[in-house]
């Protein structure tokens, strides 16, 4: 309760007429003050007037008045400062240590206004405890929150590409790399391919780019899959072992500990055995993956980015061991679409931030723009419910609000809980 108090005090969510002290004082808030997240005080800097007054100090904000003495703060000298006590229940006055009265409100907030910030809060056995009113809400309110929301999910993502150029010392190139690669494991094997990469690092591949077999053996190897395996009558497997082995001992390789492949109720085009070879076809002849990322200007030139296609062991295998049907094309128009959301768009915006560059930074939503949108059960879900998504960068904008406030129940802080809430809040 005190929470959700605390929440209309902050934004004003009161009616500001009549508004009186316990002892008839006439209430006037010039400003709330400042949320405090640790010890002391709810509210620190509050400016107020009293019968015209000024005050200045910080704010108080209990369920019920008397909660001032259960939580001991008349003991306390740091709540000597609080100039308002606001409360729902004045069931107690309150002083300082020094025994002075400390002006209090009673700031009751409507039914109505609980019954549906339990609603929405507290309903968490519904997907979407909004979805009944979301899509009657003016558009161009909705459309400015996930603009806003798209913005935030790209920052992000930039956020972790700046944490890699700092472990990186700058070099583009290895956090490009570092980021295609744990975006090869779509979300699942993530981890897995981001722990591979950092154990192979690209300046170890590049002595032997012209080399696809020693690229393959090197990732094949870190990653763990060539472990007891049975290469007898698979020349190509035992290429790989040999060669993997000499180039370890060549470079003393450290191998990572058990990278925790996931290959269960997945397609075998997405397993990570294929995906290690486009990685590896990526890297061999070179790897200037960021160079090329620069130059994009079409949604066309980026997808020709992974547009690789596999040959001998890989155009035929899914896995080790038997053949499957043929398959040149490493990935698919979809798979290319999640790199491109996840990797291409990201980097480019971390670049053009990097250099100030704001038409840069224009070009990395352009191209969010032009992605269809993703096809998930979260983006099913805010279609029921009438929001549409007509592109990648709406789509992001959707995930980023279910993640980040509809699942963490965090209505308070979205734009739309929050409307629905403020209409209700006045008794």
């Amino acid at each position: 309760m005190e929470k959700l108090m605390q929440y209309v005090w902050q934004h004003r969510l009161w009616t500001q007429q009549d508004m009186r002290t316990t002892d008839g004082r006439v209430v006037q808030v010039i400003d709330p003050g400042r949320l405090n997240t640790d010890a002391g005080p709810d509210f620190f800097n509050a400016k107020i007037k009293l019968d015209g007054e000024t005050w200045a100090g910080n704010v108080e904000i209990h369920y019920k008045a008397s909660d001032w003495f259960r939580h001991h703060h008349d003991q306390d000298a740091a709540y000597d400062s609080v100039i308002l006590h606001v409360v729902d229940k004045d069931d107690a006055p309150i002083y300082r240590k020094n025994g002075q009265l400390i002006p209090q409100l009673r700031m009751p907030c409507s039914p109505e206004f609980h019954e549906r910030y339990q609603h929405l809060v507290g309903n968490s056995h519904s997907e979407l405890p909004c979805s009944e009113e979301i899509a009657t809400l003016p558009q161009i309110y909705v459309s400015d929150w996930l603009g806003a929301l798209a913005h935030e999910r790209l920052y992000n993502k930039v956020e972790r590409i700046n944490g890699l150029l700092e472990t990186y010392h700058g070099d583009w190139e290895e956090v490009c790399y570092i980021t295609i690669a744990r975006c090869l494991g779509f979300g699942i094997n993530g981890d897995a391919f981001e722990r591979l990469a950092a154990s192979m690092p690209l300046r170890f591949m590049r002595k032997h780019s012209d080399s696809l077999l020693s690229i393959e053996a090197l990732l094949f190897g870190q990653s763990g899959l060539l472990d007891n395996v049975n290469a007898t009558g698979d020349a190509y497997l035992s290429s790989l072992v040999t060669e993997y082995q000499f180039l370890a001992n060549k470079f003393s390789l450290r191998r990572p500990s058990a990278l925790g492949w996931k290959m269960a109720r997945m397609r075998p085009a997405n397993f990570p055995h294929r995906r290690i070879a486009l990685l590896a076809a990526m890297i061999h002849g070179g790897f200037n993956m960021m160079w090329r990322i620069k130059q994009v200007t079409t949604i066309e030139n980026a997808h020709e980015l992974f547009d690789v296609r596999l040959s001998g062991y890989w155009s035929c295998h899914y896995t080790f061991g038997p053949q499957s049907s043929t398959s040149q094309r490493a990935i698919s128009d979809a798979s290319i679409n999640i790199l491109l959301i996840n990797a291409v768009a990201p980097l480019i915006y971390a670049h053009a931030m990097s250099c100030k560059d704001s038409d840069l930074c224009d070009h990395a939503i352009t191209l969010l723009q032009a992605i269809p949108p993703e096809k998930n059960s979260i983006i099913e879900m805010f279609s029921r419910a009438g929001i549409k998504s007509q592109n990648a960068f709406a789509t992001q904008a959707l995930i980023e609000l279910r993640r980040q406030y509809c699942e963490t129940h965090k209505c308070l802080y979205c734009r739309i809980g929050h409307r629905m809430l403020a209409s209700k809040v006045r008794k």
